[in-house]
């Protein structure tokens, strides 16, 4: 505890503009309770994504929205749309003069993300239904958790501020939409490589999100936490899910 302390009087000393209201200045209680609040709204926004994601995929009319989605320039449009979406709710999920507008950015971001995801999920549908006993979907949710488990280990039993992350993660993700971008535009696959990469983009920015949870919000932002730590956990198990679903297609 002592260590830990020190550790933070330290940072505290080489960052001499951090705030005294963030969750690392504050007593081991209330760290605590901080963290429990905020993996218990991402707990409730997965929930909420994955029963979203079964009742739209009950629905036929959602496959033609689906398709109609990823194709041509549709997909750029529909990914400009999702990223206007996300800084929004995260703008409102960073409020702190309302807690409403905080649940409502939270509530906007889960509900755009399984839109997002919605083609991927009926695509890995149909090639899950085409291999006797085997569920994609299932699979890749397995291994998110797996990764996701180990990654938060990683990050509480280091205690480290892995903030510095934050400038990989800017530049590395405007070279996979570029990629993204051109892939659409002169219409050639990306591949199981790209997938995989972003694999590990993800599990990145999954680290990143969770050391944000002590070092980076102050005691009044839970909601703003787990929306963040939600968006890195979505973005990790939509690589995967599209690895495994390019690895079954090619059997």
């Amino acid at each position: 505890m002592q260590d830990y302390r020190n550790q933070n009087n330290q940072s505290h000393d080489q960052n001499p503009y951090a705030s005294p209201y963030a969750v690392a200045a504050q007593s081991e209680n209330i760290r605590a309770e901080f963290i429990r609040k905020t993996y218990a709204h991402l707990a409730g926004a997965i929930a909420v994504f994955a029963i979203l994601e079964w009742f739209l995929l009950q629905i036929p009319a959602m496959f033609t929205l689906a398709v109609a989605m990823t194709s041509g320039f549709t997909w750029l449009i529909v990914l400009g749309a999702f990223m206007g979406v996300s800084m929004l709710a995260n703008k409102w999920a960073m409020s702190n003069t309302s807690k409403g507008k905080q649940y409502l950015g939270l509530g906007v971001y889960v509900v755009a993300m399984a839109v997002l995801t919605l083609p991927l999920l009926f695509k890995a549908t149909f090639v899950s239904a085409s291999i006797a006993g085997s569920s994609i979907i299932f699979n890749a949710a397995v291994i998110t958790a797996a990764m996701v488990a180990g990654i938060t280990i990683i990050a509480f039993t280091t205690k480290k501020d892995f903030s510095f992350l934050g400038g990989f993660l800017k530049v590395g993700g405007l070279i996979a939409l570029g990629a993204i971008v051109l892939s659409i535009v002169f219409g050639f696959t990306l591949g199981i490589l790209f997938s995989a990469i972003m694999v590990l983009f993800a599990a990145v920015s999954v680290l990143h999100s969770t050391s944000n949870i002590i070092h980076q919000y102050n005691t009044n932002q839970y909601v703003a936490a787990s929306l963040g730590l939600f968006a890195s956990v979505a973005l990790l198990f939509w690589y995967v899910l599209q690895m495994l679903t390019s690895l079954a297609s090619s059997d």
